[in-house]
């Protein structure tokens, strides 16, 4: 099944990890692996016509982790990402927390973003060549928390290139309803399969162009309900 007639639910996306780990015993973490990746490739290519600092905005679940991971491909690239986290690094957990501590084991810096040095990142965020949107994944329903609606008025109003992972944070995979609040991303790095979500008005209002990339299994293996 192509790509491109394929758009997947927020529980079939889910789903499709599970089946990937169970059926076909692929780790979370090698999915995740394979999705920091793809999003550090797309970054380094962006990169080339956005030079300057590359800013990764991580939350606690896994697009956080994915968001890790792509900074640590980076960095073996050559590149010094920021990267930030919305929320208290003792909250990560999982696969996210092993992807957080191997970057905290190169020693590299991630800061945690509260309501008190929001100011100073969004300057950062301004100055900034590339951000990578690494907050939200598919899961996420209801009204988002006030701090990340902040935040994500900081991405929106630095006016730099937007690379959401996965799906634009503030984005509902199942329906495309907005969550208050909404990143407007230049391009979306999607696995699999686009999520119905990205098919709404506001989807491809808030997705950019949309690059579709696989998690370690031809999609026929994978997709078949």
């Amino acid at each position: 099944m192509k790509d491109t007639v394929c758009l997947l639910s927020a529980r079939q996306a889910k789903a499709l990890d599970y089946k990937a780990r169970e059926k076909f015993g692929i780790p979370t973490l090698v999915l995740m692996e394979n999705a920091g990746i793809a999003i550090a490739t797309a970054a380094a290519k962006a990169y080339q016509k956005h030079p300057g600092i590359i800013v990764v905005i991580c939350g606690s679940g896994n697009n956080g982790g994915d968001g890790f991971c792509a900074a640590r491909h980076l960095l073996c690239r050559g590149f010094k990402p920021a990267v930030y986290l919305a929320g208290k690094i003792n909250h990560v957990k999982n696969e996210a927390q092993a992807n957080l501590a191997a970057w905290l084991k190169l020693k590299q810096k991630i800061t945690e973003i509260k309501p008190a040095n929001l100011g100073r990142i969004k300057k950062i965020l301004n100055k900034s060549g590339l951000i990578i949107d690494a907050l939200l994944g598919v899961g996420v329903r209801g009204q988002i928390r006030p701090l990340w609606q902040e935040i994500i008025d900081s991405i929106n109003s630095a006016g730099r290139y937007v690379l959401a992972v996965d799906i634009p944070s503030g984005l509902d995979a199942a329906n495309g309803r907005l969550l208050g609040r909404c990143v407007k991303a230049d391009m979306t790095v999607t696995f699999v399969a686009k999520k119905r979500g990205m098919a709404s008005s506001a989807g491809k209002c808030h997705c950019g162009r949309i690059v579709v990339r696989g998690i370690g299994l031809p999609n026929r293996y994978l997709i078949n309900y």
